[in-house]
């Protein structure tokens, strides 16, 4: 059953054809939190969602959620009011680690500005998650495909699995600009404050290393 039409006095200005696809925008938008207006119906979307962008971030407001336009990307995103939003994604501790080895990835392939698109192999990630996080112990490569695979969902990273699945190390990540505004940070020096507090000894472990 098709439920009522919002009766938002500047929800009248969408034609009648446009909205199933308006809808389809919302529900991108919700359930992964940002829609990438790349190709294809994708790309359609994306017009469409910018041609009513005002009406969209009207929609969303009563839920904290804030919409935001890349740039220089074809892309929307929705970020969470903090402390507002009943609906703000939380991640576990391994898939935090796992953001932060990203985001400075991509942060420092943006400061070399070698091209617009980061693309990494999950051995860098494995590797960089290695170096930043020295104390902590490394995900399995099962863990490592599983939190990716939930990235990818929330449309924070593209993957290209490696045919051949004992390589998987050679597998593409791209990260994509969502993850760098969804998880903001001033510079690397506000990122290193952060990625600290994951390296410090948990009261067990500090008492289990006294002489």
């Amino acid at each position: 059953m098709a439920l009522p039409w919002p009766t938002f006095s500047t929800w009248h200005r969408i034609r009648e054809e446009d909205r199933a696809a308006i809808s389809d925008v919302l529900a991108e938008l919700l359930a992964h939190g940002a829609l990438l207006g790349d190709t294809g119906r994708d790309r359609e979307l994306f017009l469409l969602a910018r041609e009513h962008q005002a009406e969209l971030a009207e929609y969303l407001a009563p839920l904290h959620l804030e919409l935001y336009a890349d740039p220089d990307k074809p892309i929307f995103y929705v970020r969470p009011v903090p402390g507002d939003c009943g609906l703000m994604a939380r991640f576990n501790k391994a898939e935090t680690l796992l953001v932060l080895t990203l985001w400075r990835l991509y942060h420092d392939a943006r400061m070399a500005a070698v091209s617009e698109t980061v693309v990494v192999s999950a051995n860098d990630v494995w590797q960089r998650l290695k170096l930043y996080f020295e104390t902590l112990t490394p995900p399995t490569e099962a863990q490592l495909r599983e939190m990716l695979g939930r990235l990818r969902n929330r449309r924070l990273v593209r993957l290209d699995w490696a045919e051949d699945a004992t390589r998987f190390g050679e597998s593409q990540i791209e990260i994509l600009p969502t993850l760098a505004r969804v998880i903001p940070f001033e510079n690397a020096a506000a990122w290193e404050q952060q990625a600290a507090l994951y390296c410090q000894p948990t009261p067990d472990t500090a008492k289990e290393e006294q002489p």
